[in-house]
């Protein structure tokens, strides 16, 4: 079930608390994730930030952050979530070109989801943490940039956010509008992405209907997409 709310602001605190699930499957999520770099070795285990207690209070969302290694979060994430009281609460910029047109990206192969049709996103990590709390606005920007090249000047943000509940998944879902129609605004990114050694992303998909939605695009993509459109 898919469930989608519009806030004003997020309140997302840091909590440091150990994850029975990584450390009681510790010696199975090493092993796992031996298995994903040998087919992926860019991939790598850094640290990341997951979410318990996601919650709509008002005009304002919240949720509990702790701190866990991506090894763990990759072994949740492809067992099936074992754990159903943890999220994965991220953040994502929702790039809209001036003409109307969606753009997101193809995830390239050396990536852990290599082929989905995303936003720019990414699970949070501890350089995301200001003063105890989490900040999903730096995020998006930070993933912005990485993706696609674009900085903050590029784009003007919304005020509020669409939270995107699907599963275990909490996608906070930031609207970006370009002041480039989509072929300038696709051509500057593409320039971006031919520049760099290992690019996030292999291509773009422009989105302007329903009708230009794809199997790639998980649940919580479309489920905002069809909301916004």
């Amino acid at each position: 079930m898919v469930q989608i709310r519009r806030v004003q602001q997020l309140d997302l605190s840091l909590t440091p608390v150990p994850w029975a699930f990584a450390e009681q499957r510790r010696a199975e999520i090493e092993a796992h994730f031996a298995k994903v770099r040998e087919a992926k070795p860019a991939v790598w285990n850094g640290r990341v930030l997951m979410c318990r207690n996601p919650r709509a209070e008002s005009d304002v969302y919240r949720a509990d952050y702790f701190e866990t290694d991506f090894a763990s979060f990759l072994a949740w994430r492809d067992w099936g979530f074992p754990d159903k009281s943890v999220f994965n609460g991220f953040g994502a910029g929702a790039l809209r070109s001036a003409d109307g047109a969606f753009v997101l990206g193809r995830m390239n192969a050396h990536t852990a989801n290599a082929g989905r049709i995303y936003f720019p996103a990414g699970t949070p990590d501890p350089n995301d943490v200001v003063g105890g709390r989490v900040d999903l606005a730096a995020s998006v920007v930070r993933e912005v940039e990485e993706e696609i090249g674009l900085q903050p000047a590029d784009y003007r943000t919304s005020d509020d956010w669409t939270i995107v509940e699907s599963g275990q998944t909490v996608a906070c879902f930031r609207l970006l509008a370009s002041p480039l129609a989509a072929p300038e605004l696709c051509e500057r990114i593409e320039t971006f992405l031919r520049s760099e050694t290992a690019p996030e992303l292999s291509g773009l998909k422009l989105v302007r209907s329903v009708a230009d939605f794809d199997p790639a695009m998980p649940a919580f993509v479309t489920a905002f997409l069809d909301s916004a459109l």
